[in-house]
């Protein structure tokens, strides 16, 4: 698959994609930006302790909860929730940068958080996860190695209270084979790339040489939409 570079694209577009926790949406979106090129996770704050492997500023930017509680205080925030007891959020900044330098910017947060994107920025993409049955989501999660057996049934719980919010997103990814739900994500992400306004930038040359005409001009004749 080609990769679309920053210079083929005027605004970027902002993808919310939100699952319960041990659907997998983390892994299906490094792997969706591995692929598609151009569009790159939304750093997040949050109060939550690192996990093993995980870096300031790469993964989260780690803050205390009096840190994260004045910028709640300033507005800072496009987007903010508690969840098992820490504080996440999104810098409104961080994601008006990034967008208007032509970057997609991929959210991953939870139903509350989404909530609060779609009211602030209507034109998001909103996309939800699911894993393919209970049992694989229990396994996901004992997977890790990281939860005791009530931390576990805690996050089961949760998932399935998370779940219950699918039917307010634009598309629904089921997890089964990842290589199927990859295809899938990626095919979202890429549309809007596809649209006839979008590679009439991209194309402008080749249309002008093709058609012997001004591409502009040509967008103004009748009957060209």
């Amino acid at each position: 698959m080609t990769a679309t570079t920053e210079a083929d694209k005027s605004e970027g577009r902002l993808f919310i994609l939100s699952a319960p926790s041990g659907a997998g949406k983390t892994s299906l979106a490094r792997a969706m930006i591995e692929r598609v090129g151009g569009v790159r996770f939304s750093v997040s704050h949050t109060t939550r302790a690192p996990r093993p492997g995980e870096e300031d500023g790469r993964d989260y930017h780690f803050v205390d909860t009096a840190g994260f509680e004045a910028m709640i205080e300033a507005g800072a925030f496009l987007e903010y929730a508690r969840v098992f007891d820490h504080y996440y959020g999104t810098a409104r900044s961080e994601v008006e940068t990034a967008l208007a330098r032509g970057i997609d910017l991929v959210l991953d947060i939870d139903w509350q958080g989404a909530r609060q994107v779609r009211a602030a920025w209507p034109e998001a993409v909103s996309i939800f996860v699911l894993p393919p049955s209970r049992a694989a989501l229990r396994e996901r999660l004992q997977g890790r190695g990281q939860d005791s057996a009530e931390v576990i049934e805690r996050r089961m719980r949760a998932a399935v209270s998370e779940s219950r919010h699918y039917d307010e997103y634009d598309y629904l990814i089921v997890n089964d084979r990842f290589e199927t739900a990859l295809d899938e994500l990626c095919a979202i992400v890429l549309e809007p790339r596809l649209r006839r306004p979008q590679q009439v930038r991209r194309h402008a040359g080749l249309l002008s040489e093709l058609l012997g005409s001004d591409v502009g001009q040509l967008e103004k004749e009748p009957g060209v939409q």
